[in-house]
């Protein structure tokens, strides 16, 4: 039977909430055109402050769309637009930003050409805030892969270092297993309650079909591990200190962060909506799989000279901690899981900035030894790296303590307490490296010699001196500051942060 054409009809789009989304996308369009011009006022001004442009409209549109208590599907229910989706995109947006300040000076952006550059970061930025409200399995699959292919070529952006390009090597294999895994494990569950949909599956399971149905359990065994690839847990985390120490060090803040922020939404919304009603057997294996985690990353970062290896390691470690917000399955979690993510955007920013700061003007590159005196050398430089550590490591006073509490309480009343416990030793183990890096810029040399994967030399830029880094860098120092002083506020006045935490709980229904 043919259908006329004027009975076809299109899906419903609801262009206001997708407004966000299509920032970002414009952008990608104006940056490539512009990246075709090649005065070096283009290529070194213009094409960021574009990027950077549409990725302040994109917070903007996100702000105009808040409503805490709405909760809607876009795209025929491919999409969702709510406090969940939209935390996680500011969070993403933000740390895009970050990452568009420290690149202004990157080798990277030169060499792969800046319009190319920062059509991919924003590319991948679209891929994060598809994944953020995904409420499909085909969705969620379109959003894993913006996401990971264009961080695939950025890592490999220094196409004359060898490292980057071994980096973007690793990254693409080690992703495109992790993607094969998640795909098996979507498609097993499709097998298993006959829809894509989030909501219907979380409908189905126990209704129409068995929670213990083992198609549809080893769906969700392979999910959840095509996922953790993405956010460095434990022992799906081989990959990222090579390709951190190895991608140019903006690229690595970036994924750091929001590639982190951006899988722990999806965990959020597939486990908490699609799969809760079988909480019961994916909890106990997630919560080990959190303290495998916890000790692994903690373990890992101890004998690491190179500043980005260790925090590399660090990320797997908060990895872990951020699960433990996943695992209980309750709406405590969920907020201190989203609370946990904006802290941990703060911390890392302002440690990944002094990073980029040192190892363009130090001989060491980022071993550690770059940090030597640096108190004195560059005070402006040493009390944001200070801060961030002790927030790392979860000091009181600091939004750290706060987010650590914060999931250990979820932990506790979600009748985790052995994984709480584990994030109080977790946070213990940190502290030899986290204060090791203290030591270092503010007492000098440690005399302490662990073996570690030797880190990578840079020839320092010309001209630059390390007592001017402050002024020589001014918009990294000054990003640095900025996110360090943040880190404070927030940890002494938290209380907008767990108001965004509470407006994000409404997110799910079905939590407890």
């Amino acid at each position: 039977m043919i259908i006329p054409l004027a009975d076809v009809a299109g899906p419903d789009i609801d262009y206001q909430g997708l407004s966000p989304l299509l920032a970002t996308t414009g952008g990608i369009v104006v940056v490539l055109m512009a990246g075709l011009f090649k005065p070096r006022f283009v290529q070194r001004a213009l094409v960021p402050a574009l990027a950077a442009l549409a990725l302040l409209a994109a917070i903007g549109l996100t702000v105009w769309v808040w409503d805490p208590g709405d909760s809607k599907p876009i795209i025929e229910g491919a999409l969702a637009i709510d406090t969940l989706a939209l935390s996680v995109s500011v969070i993403v947006f933000v740390a895009a930003l970050a990452t568009v300040v420290l690149s202004l000076r990157s080798e990277g952006m030169r060499e792969a050409g800046s319009g190319e550059y920062m059509a991919l970061l924003l590319t991948s930025v679209s891929g994060m805030v598809i994944l953020a409200g995904a409420e499909n399995i085909a969705t969620l699959f379109v959003g894993i892969e913006l996401l990971s292919i264009p961080l695939y070529v950025l890592c490999a952006s220094r196409v004359r270092r060898e490292e980057s390009l071994e980096a973007g090597l690793k990254y693409l294999v080690i992703g495109s297993v992790g993607s094969a895994t998640l795909l098996y494990g979507l498609a097993l569950v499709y097998g298993a309650a006959g829809s894509t949909d989030f909501a219907v599956i979380g409908e189905r399971a126990g209704n129409e079909f068995g929670l213990t149905d083992p198609l549809f359990l080893t769906g969700i065994g392979l999910s959840i591990a095509g996922l953790a690839f993405k956010a460095s847990v434990a022992p799906f985390h081989q990959w990222t200190p090579d390709v951190y120490q190895g991608a140019p060090t903006p690229i690595t803040a970036f994924m750091a962060v929001a590639t982190k922020a951006a899988a722990f939404a999806v965990l959020l919304r597939l486990l908490d909506q699609a799969f809760i009603n079988a909480q019961l057997e994916w909890g106990p294996v997630l919560a080990v799989l959190a303290v495998t985690t916890i000790i692994v990353g903690n373990v890992g970062a101890i004998s690491q000279s190179s500043l980005k290896r260790m925090l590399a390691w660090s990320g797997v470690a908060q990895a872990g901690y951020l699960l433990a917000g996943v695992v209980v399955g309750t709406t405590l979690g969920v907020e201190a899981t989203v609370f946990y993510l904006a802290i941990y955007l703060l911390m890392n920013v302002t440690a990944f900035a002094v990073v980029v700061a040192r190892e363009r003007v130090s001989e060491h590159g980022d071993d550690i030894r770059s940090l030597e005196n640096l108190g004195q050398a560059s005070p402006w430089l040493a009390w944001p790296m200070t801060i961030a550590m002790l927030a790392l490591a979860g000091f009181p006073a600091t939004a750290g303590f706060i987010g650590k509490f914060y999931l250990i309480q979820a932990s506790v009343a979600g009748e985790y307490t052995w994984v709480g416990i584990a994030i109080v030793v977790g946070s213990m183990i940190s502290l030899a490296y986290y204060l090791r890096v203290v030591a270092v810029m503010w007492l000098g040399q440690v005399d302490i010699q662990l073996p570690s994967v030797p880190p990578r030399r840079v020839k320092p830029v010309a001209g630059w001196s390390p007592e001017a880094d402050a002024r020589a860098q001014p918009e990294v120092a000054g990003l640095a500051i900025v996110f360090a002083a943040a880190t404070i506020v927030f940890g002494i006045v938290p209380s907008p942060l767990f108001d965004l935490a509470r407006d994000v709980g409404t997110s799910l229904s079905g939590l407890g």
